[in-house]
């Protein structure tokens, strides 16, 4: 069941940012873009692996590892959901 671990994910990571943490507008577009791009390949459910998804949402991790740490770990979370997708 990874596709749903990922969207429950993806839902607690829309929750986080609707408390409206201290982020740039670029970083929400930025959030929520990645976020699509992962609701895309859910949608099509693609077996292949697409390196641009991981390569997003690592680069999210580090990005937001040191001033939003709840936001870093459901992104982890996201990220450990799609490499057991095969993602």
């Amino acid at each position: 069941m990874p596709a749903q671990e990922l969207q429950k994910q993806l839902n607690a990571l829309r929750e986080q940012l609707d408390q409206n943490p201290p982020l740039t507008e670029a970083e929400r577009a930025d959030l929520h873009a990645l976020m699509k791009q992962i609701e895309l390949e859910l949608e099509l459910e693609t077996k292949t692996k697409d390196s641009n998804i991981a390569d997003g949402v690592n680069l999210a991790v580090e990005r937001f590892e040191v001033d939003h740490p709840t936001i870093a770990g459901t992104l982890r979370n996201i990220m450990n959901s799609l490499v057991s997708m095969g993602i």
